[in-house]
């Protein structure tokens, strides 16, 4: 099934540090309301069956996104909402959107969090967003970033405590994020392969990757194009057929990073995203992988 990033708009009420979605610079873009229903109706017509309104805080523009999310149900697309529960400062508020939200067809709402976040929104309401959902009959999880130190050991057993539903995610060294110290890990030699969801941005540019795939600035490898000049199928279609990104889900980018010579010891120490920038992002080697595809292709069990 065809599924993506849907970035509505780029602005955010809250500015967090960890954040791959931005950097230092304000931006606040969004996309005009009715070309965004055009696009949905199309990607329908192309077949894409999911979306997420993720990029900034989809909640700023609820009455829109309520709209969007109402339409995608009449052409039968699966629908979740990122966001960072603001607007869940007491049950009464938080009740009141989520159930506007279920009767218009949302599937899924999937509440951000952590240290970082939570410097800016009040944990409770997280609980206020988690317990409205499940009032509601509506699937939600928390995504949880971390970046796995001690310090979030509070803030994860918070969750736990609560009995909520939700799942730990490494944090991305883009965006703001990128001025982090990165962190020393040893992982399994797993292979790292990566579903690659694209992603819209409000300026209708589209991009193989729905997490840093836009902060590739020396290669612009995931970009993909813009829909001004391209159609929804053309665009999947070069994502679906492009040899390296069906390497990336398929192989992994583990493997593709030891088929370019990177030592066993030294791929371990790296995230998957971390991994791929650091290939992807590379002139010189994106034109060597690039020249060997038909090498790459046969680099397998």
């Amino acid at each position: 099934m065809r599924k993506l990033a849907f970035g509505y708009s780029t602005r955010c009420n809250i500015k967090c540090e960890h954040c791959v979605a931005a950097e230092d610079i304000p931006d606040c873009r969004k996309m005009d309301h009715n070309t965004a229903k055009e696009i949905i109706v199309e990607m329908a017509q192309a077949g894409v069956g999911g979306i997420s309104f993720s990029a900034g805080e989809p909640f700023l523009y609820f009455n829109e996104i309520a709209e969007l999310v109402k339409l995608c149900k009449q052409v039968g697309i699966y629908t979740r909402i990122v966001t960072n529960c603001y607007w869940a400062k007491t049950a009464k508020d938080s009740e009141n959107l989520v159930s506007e939200l279920k009767e218009n067809g949302l599937c899924q709402l999937r509440l951000s969090y952590s240290r970082w976040h939570q410097k800016n929104v009040n944990r409770n309401n997280v609980l206020n967003a988690a317990h409205s959902c499940q009032k509601n009959g509506l699937d939600y999880f928390i995504s949880f970033i971390t970046d796995f130190s001690i310090e979030d050991d509070p803030y994860e057993q918070f969750l736990r405590d609560e009995g909520l539903k939700f799942f730990p995610e490494p944090v991305i060294y883009a965006g703001r994020a990128a001025s982090f110290k990165r962190r020393n890990i040893l992982t399994d030699y797993q292979e790292n392969c990566c579903e690659m969801n694209p992603y819209l941005t409000p300026d209708l540019d589209m991009y193989a990757c729905c997490d840093a795939g836009s902060h590739f600035s020396e290669t612009n490898f995931f970009r993909l194009g813009n829909l001004t000049d391209n159609s929804v199928e053309q665009l999947f279609t070069q994502t679906e057929t492009d040899p390296l990104y069906r390497f990336i889900r398929t192989k992994g980018v583990t493997n593709i990073a030891s088929f370019t010579g990177m030592k066993a010891r030294e791929i371990i120490t790296y995230s998957k995203c971390e991994l791929c920038r650091k290939m992807f992002n590379s002139p010189e080697t994106l034109t060597r992988l690039r020249a060997e595809v038909s090498q790459l292709a046969a680099w397998s069990r």
